[in-house]
């Protein structure tokens, strides 16, 4: 990759595309390339130190003084050019504590030191092993059945595949994707830049920093052609149940595909790819089943709805909402937004907006630039606001905020609703919450303000009593008639794997050991009494602070993998992981969310059950996670190395 060479392996392209590329690119991130292109440290000392930016703002200038950015610019050109014309990379291979010094410059801000490590790994920046490169163990008696061929379980299957191991997929829809097959509302898409929403061993052109819907199914139906995983999927096909053989330790899996007819399937390993939200949630509204039009949830939009003049009714304001409301607004006769809680919004107007040919020109053949422009992101959409979510015991925010941090996101956030609505003082009360920034998952603001203050929408705050035929009546006796109704309200997602039944050791179900809702897995992963049995994304492996799903499953399937290399090496039919090590584990992380502000604020959210414990979310940064996934330790589990018996 740094070699100078075409990423494609091919000699590089000429470079008359180069100057325009260099005139819009991010000044940081130049910087960087120039510090590593020519190992020149002074790119990194005072006048070229770029100021912290605002906010997730890219602080594309880097705040400095225009005559400064152009001595960036050409330096840059020149040093591109010349790498791209077979000069050799001067810093191929930068030593970590460089490497943190770096992303502190270009950050604006210090980067904690445990973080060194962690910059190094990232993609692109080093000479290394590619990311999920695997030596294969070819044991012929390890095989998978993967549950889902959404973003986890193609990551999953591509690293089974790398690794020598047979892999088969059930899919119950007839595509891959997952999430971005069944979300086809209008304005729908991806709420993490692209370029951290993309697996690190497939990189992608996107065409919006932030992909649409349709970009992301393309993106991975793409990567399911490109590593040959499509030929492995069975699609249609539905799990029901699956029970483990403790005499051959194989799981008994019962599908059913697209003609009603059933299988058994008894793969050695069982790995649920079946994601986090879903299945979507409906109130349970009086009346309902009596309106006359379309109701449908965001996440069952059907094809071809057509809302041109049509009286809308958009119930929910989350991230769904967030969305659709401003994708809409323009074309409906009127939308009545009904809101159950107000929401925190960050200033945001990368949205919907398109990558410049130039950029994309430099992302593609510049590989450098792309893996720090990607790294730069990394930070600010991840682990940079951690602090915020600490309570403070001694912090007196009457239950606003938790910290003289969170506060002053508080009133950052407070200052963008008052701009966006003006003299509109009785939005203004409706839409800034009573609880701290944080508490519930903080959105982006693509619109959503500005489509509140149009003579066209109205927002209600009063609860849903009933639905009539062609009305929402609320509890002050307010009626309003609505042709169309959305239901933007979220998913059942504190229920992992609801879609199917898992009976374990001595035929316990997993929904039971749960107690339904209080979902507990080892790392997310594994569960004590359910050998070789793993739960990608599962219970408290979400981010709640910013970051990419992608990424931590990738950090997920770097753990399983470490493990299942560790069963084909020592030719062990099963694993399962310690009692105690899960019952520590889950201690230690309940002790360690008691300290955040995720609970205790008496905030309602999807993050928690109904007890109030936080089932969905990880306590912790991003670089945690990504230390504590790096290998399995096989001590931590209860293996069986004995003579396999029937394999089916």
């Amino acid at each position: 990759m740094l070699d100078g060479k075409h990423p494609s392996g091919e000699d590089a392209p000429g470079t008359d595309w180069l100057p325009d590329a260099i005139e819009v690119a991010n000044i940081p991130t130049l910087l960087m390339v120039l510090v590593q292109l020519t190992g020149d440290l002074a790119w990194l000392e005072d006048p070229y130190r770029p100021a912290r930016g605002r906010g997730i703002d890219t602080n594309d200038s880097g705040g400095l003084p225009a005559e400064v950015q152009r001595r960036v610019r050409d330096a840059a050109t020149d040093a591109i050019r010349g790498w791209i014309d077979g000069t050799p990379v001067a810093l191929p291979d930068p030593p970590e504590d460089l490497l943190r010094r770096m992303l502190s410059v270009a950050m604006g801000e210090p980067i904690p030191v445990e973080y060194a490590g962690f910059i190094s790994d990232q993609p692109g920046i080093c000479d290394r092993q590619s990311p999920g490169a695997a030596t294969p163990i070819g044991d012929g008696d390890l095989d998978a059945l993967i549950i889902g061929a959404g973003p986890s379980g193609l990551a999953a299957a591509i690293r089974l595949q790398r690794a020598g191991i047979r892999y088969s997929i059930a899919e119950r829809t007839a595509s891959v994707g997952g999430v971005w097959q069944s979300n086809r509302y209008p304005g729908a898409g991806v709420d993490t830049p692209g370029h951290l929403y993309a697996f690190s061993f497939a990189p992608h052109d996107w065409e919006h920093y932030f992909a649409l819907r349709s970009e992301l199914a393309d993106y991975f139906e793409k990567v399911s052609t490109d590593f040959d995983v499509s030929s492995h999927i069975s699609f249609e096909t539905e799990v029901l149940r699956a029970d483990w053989d403790p005499i051959d330790a194989r799981w008994n899996v019962e599908v059913r595909d697209a003609h009603g007819q059933r299988r058994l399937m008894r793969p050695r390993l069982l790995i649920s790819a079946v994601g986090l939200f879903d299945p979507p949630l409906v109130p349970d509204i009086p009346g309902l089943a009596s309106f006359a039009g379309p109701a449908h949830h965001t996440a069952r939009w059907p094809e071809g709805l057509d809302l041109r003049h049509r009286r809308v009714a958009v119930i929910g304001n989350g991230a769904s909402s967030v969305q659709l409301v401003p994708a809409i607004v323009e074309d409906v006769e009127h939308l009545t937004i009904f809101q159950r809680t107000p929401q925190w919004m960050l200033p945001f107007d990368m949205m919907r907006v398109r990558i410049p040919d130039q950029i994309r020109l430099l992302f593609e053949r510049v590989p450098l630039y792309t893996a720090w422009y990607r790294l730069r992101l990394s930070w600010l959409f991840n682990d940079r606001v951690y602090d915020s979510l600490k309570k403070d015991p001694e912090w007196a925010g009457a239950g606003k905020s938790v910290s003289r941090l969170n506060e002053q996101h508080r009133q950052f956030l407070i200052r963008h609703i008052t701009s966006e609505l003006g003299d509109r003082e009785d939005l203004i009360a409706a839409s800034v919450p009573d609880y701290p920034p944080f508490a519930k998952r903080i959105l982006l603001d693509t619109g959503w303000y500005r489509a509140l203050r149009r003579d066209n929408v109205s927002l209600v705050t009063d609860k849903i009593v009933e639905v009539t035929a062609d009305s929402i009546v609320t509890s002050s006796g307010e009626s309003f008639d609505v042709d169309v109704i959305a239901f933007a309200t979220g998913f059942g997602a504190a229920r992992f794997i609801s879609s199917y039944e898992v009976y374990g050791i001595d035929g316990v179900r997993l929904r039971d050991v749960w107690s339904d809702d209080n979902c507990t897995a080892y790392m997310g992963l594994t569960v004590p009494g359910f050998p070789n049995f793993f739960t990608l994304y599962g219970p408290n492996t979400q981010a709640g602070h910013g970051g990419s799903a992608i990424y931590m499953i990738e950090c997920q399937i770097n753990y399983m993998m470490s493990l299942i290399e560790q069963m084909g090496r020592e030719h062990l039919r099963s694993v399962e992981v310690r009692s105690d090590v899960h019952e520590r584990y889950n201690a230690e992380l309940d002790e360690a969310h008691s300290k955040l502000l995720w609970t205790g604020t008496g905030v309602k959210t999807y993050y928690t059950n109904e007890q109030g414990r936080v089932v969905v979310n990880s306590p912790y940064r991003n670089v945690d996670i990504w230390l504590d996934t790096r290998a399995a330790d096989l001590s931590e589990y209860l293996v069986s190395a004995e003579t396999a018996g029937a394999d089916g």
